[in-house]
């Protein structure tokens, strides 16, 4: 007949005092509390290993932190566990190495490994912008939060001041970038589902609006302004060589030196740096290579034909032509991007063929073979009409040198 153990009291464990050596006080079905020799009192549960059958013990922590209620109901749990041939030792050991695997999946620490394969997909530049977002969006609040542990209200909140500024266009690309962490999450076993998936309905949608710009008829205001302007000569060399290539500003901010034939007058920008993933060919204009031969004295022995400032191995900032823009007096009447909707607007009032138009903006073609053959056909054209570009910008810069 088995042995009836009587179960303990606060009183008997209050009043246990230590020894020369450890001994246990049992509560029975297992439960031990074990006093040692310094006055540490600890809980303990011997028990059979449910497959090996040997004999194992595992620790609930000391007393007075785990108290006998407590002990009694982890005893109880570890023994339902061993009911369903779980040891209770390795299920803890387990479930400890999964919560530590949440609180290293952080969202700073997974964005990191999502933008590591995003950033193969995109531009230079445009991975840049992502990063760059999350560090002063995300990263200060969110960015030591274990990703699975992240909830719609949470999020949302650090969103709001962002809002309130009108920002809806940052908030819209905020909430995609979260949420393709979050699916990369879900798809590389980090998170079971993602529950930020309709975040972007807590805020107003952004009005849809056009790149400020101005028309044909202002060109020589424009011209005017920035020969006259008191800006570097590497910005206004940027600003014009973005004019006369009908670039985007972070195409002609990143021109590389290894980007450009001479002998061909050609400038090929490569997939990785175009928007649409494709590359991009631009026929140069005398005025173009002139602008390049004069910043070879610059920037001739650097990679960069347009290099920064502070950091010579890097490209000028393309938010740098904007600046100056603003500064020239054309804030809200004309922004960078919006250099090329001029040259488009021009040349369409011109009478150019439109397609030869569109090809020149890289502007993609959602039909593969009148792509290819546009490319292959419309380059001499396209020259022909940048020429025409180039010396009605050139027409107009002689005006002004003469004034």
């Amino acid at each position: 007949m088995a042995r009836t153990v009587k179960p303990l009291t606060h009183t008997q464990i209050d009043k246990a005092k230590p020894k020369d050596k450890e001994y246990n006080l049992s509560d029975g079905q297992g439960l031990q509390l074990r006093i040692k020799p310094n006055g540490t009192k600890i809980w303990l549960l011997n028990y059979c290993h449910p497959k090996t059958k040997k004999r194992n013990c595992m620790s609930f922590g000391t007393y007075p932190t785990i108290g006998l209620s407590d002990a009694r109901a982890l005893r109880d749990d570890a023994r339902k566990l061993l009911a369903n041939n779980i040891d209770p030792k390795e299920h803890k050991l387990a479930q400890s190495n999964v919560q530590q695997r949440i609180n290293e999946a952080t969202l700073q620490a997974v964005s990191k490994q999502w933008l590591a394969v995003k950033s193969k997909k995109v531009t230079f530049n445009y991975a840049e912008d992502i990063a760059r977002s999350l560090e002063l969006h995300i990263f200060p609040n969110l960015g030591s939060e274990p990703i699975a542990e992240l909830r719609p209200k949470q999020v949302i909140a650090i969103l709001q001041p962002v809002a309130a500024k009108g920002n809806f266009e940052t908030i819209k690309r905020l909430c995609q970038r979260i949420n393709e962490i979050m699916i990369f999450a879900v798809n590389t076993g980090v998170i079971e589902f993602n529950p930020l998936n309709g975040i972007k309905a807590a805020f107003e949608s952004p009005q849809k609006k056009n790149m400020p710009t101005i028309p044909p008829a202002e060109l020589p205001r424009l011209i005017s302004a920035i020969f006259n302007a008191s800006i570097k000569i590497t910005t206004r060399n940027l600003i014009l060589w973005q004019l006369h290539t009908m670039t985007r500003p972070s195409e002609a901010a990143g021109t590389c030196w290894a980007e450009i034939d001479f002998d061909k007058a050609i400038w090929t920008i490569p997939a990785e740096r175009m928007k649409k993933g494709k590359e991009h060919v631009i026929p140069l204009t005398d005025q173009s290579i002139a602008l390049l031969k004069r910043m070879q004295a610059i920037s001739g022995n650097q990679y960069y034909v347009f290099p920064s400032d502070r950091q010579t191995d890097k490209h000028i900032n393309a938010q740098t032509a904007n600046m100056a823009l603003k500064r020239m007096g054309f804030e809200g009447q004309l922004v960078a991007h919006g250099l090329r909707a001029l040259a488009s607007t021009t040349l369409n009032e011109e009478g150019f063929d439109p397609d030869v138009i569109e090809s020149a903006l890289a502007h993609i073609d959602k039909n593969e073979v009148r792509r290819a053959y546009n490319r292959a056909t419309y380059l001499d054209r396209r020259r022909e009409m940048m020429i025409w570009w180039s010396g009605l910008i050139n027409r107009q810069t002689i005006d002004i040198v003469n004034k």
